[in-house]
């Protein structure tokens, strides 16, 4: 079962679990999803991970040896206002989502989780090892989330391991793209759809050309990194508990907006503007571990990302 796989990051996991031939449900209350994002073959249950009963029920009529766990609120920026909301889908859902796994006997789950659980670090290259300080209520909630599994997975058993991940960007096919109205990439380029000049925040910041540096990893690598997880535990296979997918070295916001140039043909400087309250100079992590232990590999180039995104864009 997927949970949020009705939305952008979720329906990628749902189509490459589809290329390995295992089935998928997805759980969605489609809050942001699109039901559209669902392949006709795929059982989508229109409901929220809170309703206890109806997660219970949708894993025992169908049959669910595991979960991917994707649905919950995910803008943090909004999270700092919205800090109940954001408790309320991503902390009592997950224990909600739990308490029915446990009642219908279902041991494996791999969690969505966020490097937005290490705040601002103040390291270089960011691992598994860093110390967490969330700085918003979403990070809070993420980390809160990894709590939960570790703890039943002292209680009951639970066989887990939590994703921690950056910027997902690109697309798969066409038909499924990011609809954030939060994310870098859909802002650039709905700007340059529409003739306006993207913008940046920040350039005196202490990196190589002045602005923020970043992990962007494309969404098909994301999604391969979900099944492979999933089928590990699945198949009765050992793993940590907490895995970065990072790229090691990570693109900076001028380099983004220099692709999107190149790759779309649109000439232009983007403006620029003050720095963000809050924003680090540069996060990147590294995926070592998961390279190690889930094959993660970043298949995708830069340019790869925003042709994906660009395509994905001009079809709808």
């Amino acid at each position: 079962m997927v949970t949020g796989g009705a939305g952008y990051i979720g329906s990628h996991v749902v189509g490459a679990f589809g290329l390995v031939g295992l089935p998928t449900v997805v759980l969605d209350d489609l809050s942001s999803g699109h039901r559209g994002f669902v392949p006709d073959e795929v059982p989508l249950v229109e409901g929220s991970i809170l309703d206890t009963d109806l997660v219970a029920r949708t894993l025992a009529e169908h049959d669910v040896v595991g979960v991917v766990h994707l649905a919950g609120f995910k803008y943090a920026g909004v999270s700092v206002d919205r800090p109940l909301h954001t408790y309320e889908q991503n902390v009592t859902g997950t224990a909600h989502l739990l308490e029915a796994m446990a009642a219908q006997g279902v041991q494996n789950i791999v969690f969505s989780s966020s490097a937005a659980t290490y705040g601002t670090p103040d390291v270089d290259l960011v691992t598994e090892e860093t110390p967490t300080a969330p700085e918003s209520p979403y990070g809070e909630s993420k980390l809160i989330g990894e709590w939960l599994l570790r703890d039943q997975g002292r209680a009951a058993g639970l066989r887990h391991t939590s994703l921690r991940y950056f910027n997902v960007v690109g697309s798969a096919t066409t038909d499924l793209y990011d609809t954030s109205p939060h994310n870098l990439f859909p802002l650039v380029l709905e700007a340059l759809a529409a003739g306006r000049t993207p913008r940046i925040n920040g350039t005196d910041y202490a990196t190589p050309d002045g602005t923020c540096v970043r992990d962007y990893i494309h969404v098909a690598d994301l999604a391969d990194a979900h099944v492979a997880a999933a089928r590990t535990l699945a198949d009765g296979g050992t793993l940590q508990r907490v895995y970065n997918l990072g790229s090691g070295d990570g693109v900076s916001v001028r380099q983004i907006m220099d692709a999107m140039a190149r790759v779309t043909g649109i000439d232009f400087t983007p403006d620029e503007a003050p720095r963000r309250p809050g924003d680090p100079a540069r996060i990147v992590a590294s995926g070592e571990a998961a390279a190690r232990d889930l094959g993660w590999t970043m298949r995708h180039s830069l340019d790869d990302m925003v042709r994906s995104a660009w395509e994905a864009r001009q079809a709808h």
